[in-house]
């Protein structure tokens, strides 16, 4: 099944703001989740239904879905593993009480 990666302008604004090597790693295993690559995990409790891509000290949440026989993968956002979750948490609450 083709494979088509999506990425947020949060994500791309996050990436891009990183030094060039992390950026570099950032992208390239981002596109490699197309290929089933990279240390991915599932996420559970209140962000069951996302996945996480670690790179380093960062990580990229997804979601995946399939529209119209194509895998979509939506890199939906990315920080710091420090901050990551706890934010990701809080933008999640504040979008279902709008």
């Amino acid at each position: 099944m083709k494979t088509k990666i999506r990425v947020s302008e949060q994500v791309e604004a996050f990436v891009t703001s990183l030094a060039p090597e992390p950026r570099k790693r950032l992208r390239v295993a981002i596109k490699g989740l197309a290929d089933d690559h990279g240390d991915v995990r599932p996420l559970e409790g209140s962000l069951a239904g996302y996945g996480r891509l670690r790179i380093a000290g960062y990580r990229v949440i997804f979601k995946e879905r399939t529209e119209r026989g194509v895998r979509v993968i939506d890199c939906i956002f990315a920080e710091r593993r420090a901050l990551v979750y706890e934010i990701f948490v809080r933008l999640l609450t504040e979008q279902a009480m709008e």
